[in-house]
């Protein structure tokens, strides 16, 4: 498959919507990136123009990305890019979305603490109102976006390893010293 992977720097300009569907979490949130150029003239840096795209993720990265982002912070995006025109009011209009195939804070403006998330513990990802949206169970009506309805078609480019029920790396193996370890900070309130 010839999907075009993209990787942005910039910044969470809305707060995550997250949904429950038959195939899983499903997230959005819209994701500004605005270039900066060094002005000679004016001997300092200036911002360009903001581009606007909509960010989908699906499943764990979703349950994740809604307890660990807000509005305005720092974050880089990698995933597929989709570009889809729509009639709206008589207008075709343009869209940019990102599938999202992995989502971290921008460690270069701020540092993060990261927790390990154990299947079966959302309580570790949930922040302050988010236990309102995860009773959600259906996509409201036109919440719609890349791979229709319920999701991309096939599995994770990377793969879940959280569907085990098992902590990361330990369905097949035992666990190392590292992941013992983080398994003791995940139980950790």
């Amino acid at each position: 498959m010839n999907d075009t992977l993209v990787t942005l720097v910039g910044n969470a300009a809305t707060g995550v919507e997250f949904r429950e569907t038959t195939t899983g979490g499903m997230a959005r949130f819209r994701f500004a990136v605005t270039p900066r150029r060094w002005d000679r003239e004016k001997q300092l840096w200036t911002d360009g123009h903001t581009s606007f795209y909509t960010v989908w993720a699906w499943r764990t990265l979703a349950l994740n990305l809604s307890g660990s982002v807000s509005v305005g912070e720092p974050l880089v995006v990698h995933g597929r890019l989709k570009v889809r025109e729509e009639e709206r009011e008589g207008q075709r209009r343009t869209f940019v979305d990102i599938e999202a195939v992995a989502v971290g804070h921008d460690l270069t403006r701020g540092t993060a603490a990261f927790r390990r998330v154990l299947r079966g513990e959302p309580a570790l990802t949930a922040r302050a109102g988010s236990a309102e949206r995860a009773g959600a169970s259906a996509r409201p009506e036109g919440f719609t976006g890349p791979g229709g309805a319920d999701g991309p078609d096939g599995p994770d480019v990377l793969g879940d390893p959280g569907d085990s029920g098992k902590p990361y790396g330990s369905a097949t193996k035992r666990p190392t010293g590292r992941q013992k370890a983080g398994k003791k900070l995940a139980s950790v309130p």
